[in-house]
């Protein structure tokens, strides 16, 4: 299965995207897809992920109130809205999945994750 993502630029500061990703078959019904993003000399850190179900949601604390995780069961899509973007958003933005339901605690561990995407890049001019 691979994980198809899409969305990123070039945007100013207090500008906004919205990030897609979309897996190759209908695999992750009962799993977790997630964001993750790693910005250049960094490691790659967690952004916001959510069962599929919808049942449970979790974002990366720093993040809350300007980043919005959504999926699409029609498009088997996963979306990442950012909003307010600032300059230390600049960064390659990760999809990743699991076919296991995660609970809220593991959800933010990149090793809880089976699939990754290939990344987008997001980059935010001051």
């Amino acid at each position: 299965v691979q994980l198809q993502a899409s969305g990123g630029g070039m945007v100013q500061a207090g500008g906004s995207l919205r990030l897609s990703c979309t897996p190759s078959a209908r695999t992750f019904d009962s799993g977790t897809m997630g964001w993750f993003r790693q910005a250049p000399g960094k490691e790659r850190e967690f952004v916001a992920a959510m069962r599929w179900s919808g049942s449970t949601t979790r974002y990366a604390d720093s993040l809350k109130g300007r980043f919005t995780i959504s999926r699409d069961r029609s498009k088997n899509t996963l979306y990442l809205q950012l909003n307010s973007l600032k300059s230390e958003d600049t960064a390659v933005y990760y999809c990743a999945a699991t076919t296991r339901g995660l609970i809220f605690s593991t959800m933010a561990s990149r090793e809880a994750y089976d699939y990754w995407g290939q990344g987008t890049l997001v980059t935010v001019s001051s």
